[in-house]
């Protein structure tokens, strides 16, 4: 059994259609999401009727919990601020029951799913090296727990961490436990502008990262066409 784990999509459709291709093309039978369905980029609606539509288990991301209020935005920077504002008015109140119904964490048969951490996972702390992933390991039951949040692809485990690049397969040691970075599908920030998920070999007990090129110029026109920031357009293409 195959599991495609993805999220960060923020709302970039040409994205996410790619990696579900490529997904199928890889034997995925399963799907997994680990948050930040919508933010940034120009098809909330749209990406979120497909990741509804895979009923597949979901946890909810700090721009999906924005999205889901009417509450004012606080700490966000004018960028995330002014895409949030569009975002939520494209969503239906259907739309935004969804998001804000969502856990922050589950357990997904031998692995968790989580956005941010397991210590304080409504805190969206950020974690970018071994010594913030420890504090996640207190709180994690299974071998494996996939997360995101951080846009940038890369396994820990208690003693190492490894930056995943295209392709490369880790295998899974019995008796450790990793911390699992898949990337970010809609707005990679690792220089790398091709969209970023994992497949999880349940059977063979290994992780693989996937880099899936898209159609990043008909995303990009889709935000400048939308009247959202340029920049949101410009970094795409960037990797950042």
């Amino acid at each position: 059994m195959k599991f495609a784990i993805f999220g960060d999509i923020h709302a970039n459709l040409e994205a996410l259609e790619a990696v579900l291709e490529d997904a199928v093309e890889h034997d995925c039978s399963h799907y997994a999401c680990i948050g930040d369905i919508v933010g940034y980029n120009a098809n909330p609606h749209e990406c979120l009727e497909i990741v509804r539509g895979l009923e597949c288990p979901v946890v909810k991301g700090n721009h999906d919990d924005d999205a889901s209020l009417d509450t004012d935005l606080v700490g966000l920077n004018p960028l995330a601020e002014q895409s949030m504002r569009w975002t939520r008015e494209q969503l239906t109140a259907d739309d935004k029951e969804y998001l804000s119904e969502l856990k922050l964490v589950r357990q997904v048969r031998d692995f968790t799913i989580v956005h941010a951490t397991l210590d304080t996972p409504s805190g969206w702390g950020y974690v970018t090296n071994k010594f913030d992933a420890l504090a996640s390991f207190g709180y994690q039951y299974t071998p494996l727990c996939f997360f995101g949040h951080t846009h940038l692809p890369v396994f820990y485990s208690k003693t190492s961490s490894v930056e995943v690049e295209d392709g490369q397969t880790i295998e899974i040691e019995t008796g450790k436990r990793y911390f699992a970075n898949i990337g970010s599908v809609g707005q990679p920030r690792d220089g790398d502008p091709r969209a970023s998920y994992c497949i999880y070999d349940m059977g063979g007990q290994r992780m693989v990262n996937r880099r899936v090129e898209y159609d990043l110029k008909a995303a990009q026109q889709k935000i400048r066409d939308a009247g959202l920031p340029g920049m949101l357009a410009d970094r795409l293409e960037l990797g950042k």
